[in-house]
Formats: C-alpha cells, sequence, structure tokens
C-alpha cells in the first residue's frame, strides 16, 4: 500500500473518530464507536441508499443553484446533474467514497460512451472494465484517486478489479447484503425469488415465503439486538439507539417493517433499491429502473455537466466554514445528522445558515421517525427555518430505498 493511500485512511479515520466517539474509550459505549470506526474506514456504501429523484422533487433545483451534498456512492451527486445546477460540492468523511465519485466524474467524462459507462457502473462484471480504466480513465484521474485504485489488497489485486467480479459486492455494505442472503439460505430461504415477481401480490407472497421467516428465528433476533451487527448498513452506535426507540417491538420491529417496506411497497420493476437488496445487482432489462446517472438517455447530459462537480474529502461543517455567506442554494446532508451530538449539530446548522441563500433548502433522513433537531440546536438558530411536515411526510413515502423513519425538508425564508 502507498504512503499516499495510508495518509487517506489515516484521514478517513481521523475524521470518523471526531464524528462518532463521545464516549470513553474503555466504556461499552465507547468500545462499539472505536469498531464503528474501524469498519467504517474502507469503502462502506458502493451504491448510495437514498432516492435521487425524491431528492431533486424536494429541492426543485435550479439552473443557478449550488448545491453541497454529502457524497457517499455519489449516485445521488450524479444524478443531480440531470436536473441542471449550477455546481454541486460534494463532501464526505471517507476517502474511499470521494475516489469512488471521482471514478464515476472521470469515467462519464473519458469512457466513449454509454454502453461502456454502463458496463462499468451498471453490470460492473467484466474484466473489459479494467482494461477499460487502465486505456481510458486511470491517464485523466487525480494522483490520489488513482493510488485508490491501484492499490492492491491481501489477493494481490488492485482494487479497481473490483469492477470485474460485480463491484455491488464489495465494501461494508456489500458484504453485508450478501451475509444476509447467506443466512437466509441456511434456512431454506432465497431473498432472489423477491425477483420473480410479477405483481405486488406476488411480492407479499415471496416476502411472506423467503424473508419474514428469517426475522423470526431465534439466532437471527439475538444477532440484530447486537449493535456491532448492524454497522453493515452504517448504522454507528447513537443511530441503533434511536431505531431501537423508535417501535414497541424494538429494533427486530424496525427492521422487519423496513423490510417488508423495500419488499412490498413498491412494484420491484420501479425499484432498483429492491433490485440490489435482493439481487446484489441492477435488473438488466432493457426498461430496468435504474439511478438516473446511469440512464441511456441521461448520459449526455451527465458528460458535458461533470465539470461542474468538485469532491473533498471533509466534514460538511468543516466545509462550510470555508466558503462565504449566502452561497448555497441547497444542502443534502443524508442520514449524517443521526451521527452527531447537540454541539455538532448547533456548529452544522451555525454554518448552514451563514452559508444558506434566502429560499435555500436543506433535506435529510432520519433513521427513527422523529424530527432531530428541535431541543438540539438553538431556537434563534432553528426559528430562520420553515420545516414543512406535510411534504416531508409525502416525500418520505415515495422514497423506494425504504430504510429510513423520515426524510426531512427546511427552507429557509426570504427576505420579506
Amino acid at each position: 500500500m502507498s504512503e499516499s493511500v495510508r495518509a487517506m485512511r489515516r484521514e478517513t479515520t481521523a475524521n470518523l473518530e471526531s464524528a462518532v466517539h463521545s464516549n470513553r474509550a474503555l466504556s461499552r459505549a465507547g468500545l462499539l464507536e472505536r469498531l464503528f470506526t474501524l469498519a467504517f474506514s474502507g469503502l462502506v456504501y458502493p451504491q448510495i441508499w437514498e432516492d435521487p429523484i425524491v431528492d431533486m422533487a424536494a429541492l426543485e433545483i435550479g439552473p443557478n443553484d449550488h448545491i453541497v451534498a454529502i457524497a457517499s456512492g455519489s449516485c445521488n451527486v450524479l444524478s443531480y446533474l440531470t436536473a441542471n445546477p449550477a455546481s454541486i460540492s460534494a463532501v464526505d468523511l471517507n476517502a474511499a467514497h470521494v475516489a469512488l465519485g471521482r471514478l464515476k466524474l472521470c469515467a462519464a467524462q473519458h469512457l466513449p460512451d454509454h454502453a461502456a459507462f454502463f458496463a462499468f457502473f451498471g453490470r460492473a462484471t467484466s474484466r473489459a472494465n479494467v482494461a477499460a480504466y487502465d486505456r481510458d480513465v486511470q491517464p485523466h484521474l487525480d494522483s490520489l484517486s488513482r493510488a485508490y485504485w491501484n492499490a492492491r489488497g491481501v489477493s494481490g489485486r488492485r482494487r479497481i478489479d473490483g469492477f470485474s467480479g460485480n463491484f455491488y459486492r464489495r465494501g461494508l455494505l456489500g458484504r453485508f447484503i450478501g451475509a444476509g442472503h447467506l443466512l437466509a439460505r441456511l434456512y431454506g430461504c432465497d431473498p432472489r425469488a423477491m425477483l420473480q415477481a410479477d405483481s405486488l401480490t406476488a411480492q407479499r407472497s415471496l416476502y411472506d415465503r423467503h424473508l419474514a421467516p428469517v426475522l423470526d428465528k431465534s439466532f437471527v433476533r439475538w444477532l440484530i439486538r447486537q449493535p456491532a451487527s448492524l454497522y453493515g448498513l452504517g448504522i454507528p452506535p447513537a443511530q441503533y439507539s434511536a431505531l431501537s426507540n423508535d417501535l414497541p417491538g424494538g429494533i427486530a420491529a424496525v427492521l422487519r417493517q423496513r423490510l417488508e417496506r423495500l419488499a412490498c411497497g413498491f412494484d420491484i420493476k420501479t425499484n432498483y433499491f429492491a433490485w440490489q437488496a435482493f439481487g446484489r445487482r441492477y435488473d438488466q432489462a432493457p426498461d430496468a429502473s435504474l439511478p438516473p446517472y446511469l440512464q441511456r438517455e441521461n448520459f449526455a447530459a451527465i458528460r458535458d455537466r461533470s465539470d461542474r462537480v468538485t469532491f473533498r474529502q471533509q466534514s460538511m461543517t468543516a466545509f462550510l466554514e470555508t466558503k462565504p455567506a449566502r452561497s448555497v442554494d441547497c444542502y443534502v446532508l443524508l442520514d449524517a445528522q443521526d451521527w452527531m451530538t447537540d454541539a455538532q449539530l448547533t456548529a452544522l446548522w451555525t454554518e448552514i445558515t451563514r452559508t444558506a441563500k434566502p429560499g435555500a433548502r436543506v433535506i435529510f433522513r432520519t433513521a427513527a421517525d422523529e424530527r432531530c433537531l428541535p431541543g438540539r440546536v438553538p431556537a434563534s438558530i432553528l426559528d430562520a427555518w420553515t420545516y414543512d411536515e406535510e411534504r416531508s411526510r409525502s416525500l418520505g413515502a415515495r422514497d423506494r430505498s425504504s430504510i429510513y423513519g423520515a426524510f426531512h425538508l427546511y427552507t429557509l425564508a426570504t427576505v420579506g
């Protein structure tokens, strides 16, 4: 591993420690936080789990808008380009996510056509992708991202080789989903059967046969009561606690509710999140449901507008501290606030309020069905913002990823 890659990993760890650690190292809570930091220090999300269609409906992106977004797997960031914003600043604590976002941008710019781009990120299963990387992408990639993708693991293979063997089985989330499939098969169930459904009625029947029974097994119920077992979903200890209190039945009831909604709440033909969960891939049919950035009709726009996106390995708060007042129109916080202490939330919203233009929109999700800001962020800050509860509920109901408790939209009052 090169020194530049080691430096990226050290910065990731330092960022996560600052964001997650709030308890003594030798306490139970402190040990769980440090285990989470260790688990989260590499690639976590090969695909993001927030629905960009819902995001764009909430943000109402205009041609002059500057968006600041947490990057994660960058499916959201590239998809926002279809709405034609002026610029997007993507930030993430994790160097692997920044490297993935930059890889996607560089590939959009330099691969020959949509077919090559889709083979790379829509299928992600061919040795031809590695050859295309070496020939078309690597020469144009920034040095840090190039070092990340060229780094070799214990197998001796480069990280970029992941795109020759189903990249979506990689990362912490990919391995978590794989473990879930293995566990289901051990109990005689098969999540892949969900992909055979041709109606919502069939989806319900297949869910009852292949998914629900697994959650009733005593070992599985014990397993999901262990906070570390859900690190693969990107759920840190603080977020786990909020989830556990969201329904009377605790964490088991919450996970059953979310899994049932993912399996039965939307037509599976229109839900690429369900395909990733139950098939560990995207549908390959001509009319397949795909993230906007992978759709053929959007490729030209993604390529033409790709120079409007920049990536930084930094926290949202630290990034905003460098920006002028009244310079941002849209903020996408994903579920990051579930990780934060009251002091961190206040620091973030102080910078959001300072940098927001009149009419700016902020969207985020929470693991639990709750508003996480009132009582934690001073009223002197929140009073500048309007929370649209009805629209938030409506938009949240449309989120096909189905794993969050609530979607939230705040708007800054315009100058009267």
